[in-house]
């Protein structure tokens, strides 16, 4: 058997391992093992393709600094990130994955122009492609690579507050979104049929390379803060799209399965989470969400009723059904542990304990999800959205810990809304102050007449209902 033979064997198995492993991470029981199992098929693909004689050559040195360095930030992120920093770490990632795809893109093509007149010939003679096809992936593979980078550095800016989560529009931002979409497509589409002429070609893939980053900018820009689970999801996507493409240019197996799987899988979820939303992928990025809804969504509606937490404790007390409704308040109080703890003591009292999870809640798609196992809490008492709506006219106490942005009775009656609502016969509303959610909407859940607002850090607060159990 040949060596190329060996190594396409060795794809093959990378890539069961990876459609192994992301099947396994359907389920918190088994989600360690489907990332341990996807790790090790991406070590076995890297050190396939690194044994291959066409790439150790004399720049192995350069290989092993780049896994060193990599390893390095890589080991470091993972340990020191914060749950909290979780979602913007995640935007850093896509990013940078959209980044490297963008430089094997652009690389490949510098080594082509490198060798000159020939340079196409001898590159197609070597890959076995297609001229037009070629240089149709390079071109796309760099216009993804780069609006998946900036996109997700935009993203990351929102999301660690460096730049104001709102929406940011200004008059006729659609049209020259749709002019600058339209220019890099025509420059893309001229280096297609001018692949041959490497004077013209060059200076076009670079201006593809601007305009491709200034579209990831303008894209995400007037995108509101409601809306980054999904916008994460979606450049999750943009990053996967852009290794399988960068996988063509290579002529390299298992990235264009890899990077298939990704995109796939993350367009997947970007619907699904749009489907919770009641709308769709293009709502999300034409419709400029977040200016419109905070227009109309500000200013207090009616009065707030405020409860103590020994009120709130009569009333757990003698409750039958309760639902914790998490949110990023939960994650930046770190006040999963307690949740939990509150949860077990409601259960030993005889209560029915579930809790209910958005799929856009938090900062990122299951962002709660992780922080509850991270608690230990049960995975069969978490309920998606679906399943729990019908039933909430019969939960006694729904208790919302900092879900603002998903749990709003505007959704019901607007259809732009970009969020939920989630309504019992008591509703407990876990916050500091009635300032709105991140996306910028005031919520009209406040101001019920079956809602009482706990104000207050949610970690003390639970505590405090903690400390009312045990010494009742």
């Amino acid at each position: 058997m040949s060596a190329q033979a060996l190594i396409n064997l060795a794809y093959i198995a990378a890539a069961i391992l990876f459609i192994y492993g992301i099947k396994m991470l359907g389920s918190a029981v088994t989600a360690r093992r489907g990332n341990i199992i996807s790790s090790i098929g991406m070590l076995l693909a890297v050190v396939v393709t690194l044994l291959n004689k066409d790439i150790i050559g004399p720049n192995y040195l350069w290989i092993a600094v780049g896994i060193g360095i990599g390893a390095l930030a890589g080991g470091l992120a993972a340990k020191l990130v914060k749950m909290t920093s979780m979602p913007e770490m995640v935007a850093l990632f896509n990013g940078f994955g959209g980044l490297a795809s963008l430089l094997v893109g652009w690389a490949e093509y510098e080594k082509i122009i490198a060798r000159g007149k020939g340079g196409w010939d001898e590159y197609l003679l070597q890959t076995g492609g297609n001229p037009y096809f070629t240089s149709t992936v390079i071109i796309l593979c760099v216009l993804i690579g780069g609006v998946t980078f900036t996109g997700s550095m935009f993203a990351y800016g929102k999301l660690s507050g460096f730049i104001a989560g709102r929406a940011r529009v200004f008059t006729g931002q659609k049209a020259i979104n749709a002019l600058l979409l339209g220019g890099v497509i025509a420059v893309g589409a001229y280096f297609t049929v001018q692949y041959n002429d490497l004077y013209t070609a060059h200076r076009l893939i670079v201006v593809v390379v601007g305009l491709s980053m200034l579209l990831g900018v303008m894209g995400v820009a007037p995108i509101g803060g409601g809306d980054m689970p999904v916008v994460i999801s979606l450049l999750n996507s943009c990053s996967g799209l852009a290794a399988a493409l960068a996988g063509f240019v290579i002529n390299n197996n298992v990235l264009i399965v890899a990077g298939c799987l990704v995109g796939a899988s993350g367009f997947i979820l970007t619907v699904i989470m749009c489907k919770a939303m009641n709308r769709n992928i293009a709502h999300v990025l034409f419709s400029g969400m977040g200016a419109t809804v905070q227009k109309s969504g500000d200013g207090e509606q009616g009065e707030v009723k405020a409860i103590s937490v020994q009120d709130a404790y009569y009333v757990l007390e003698s409750a039958g059904n309760v639902i914790f409704v998490p949110g990023y308040g939960m994650a930046l109080a770190q006040a999963q542990h307690v949740v939990r703890e509150l949860g077990d003591i409601l259960q030993e009292n005889g209560t029915q304990v579930r809790y209910a999870v958005h799929p856009v809640a938090g900062r990122m798609p299951g962002h709660m999800n992780v922080l509850l196992a991270e608690a230990n809490v049960p995975y069969d008492e978490l309920v998606e959205m679906d399943d729990v709506n019908p039933t909430m006219p019969t939960v006694d106490v729904a208790i919302v810990i900092g879900a603002n942005d998903v749990v709003n009775p505007a959704a019901l009656e607007d259809e732009s809304s970009p969020i939920y609502v989630h309504e019992a016969k008591t509703t407990f509303v876990l916050k500091r102050s009635l300032a709105a959610g991140f996306a910028g909407v005031q919520n009209g859940l406040f101001f019920m007449p079956n809602t009482c607002m706990l104000f207050g850090d949610a970690k003390a607060s639970l505590s405090a209902l903690i400390a009312e159990f045990k010494e009742g």
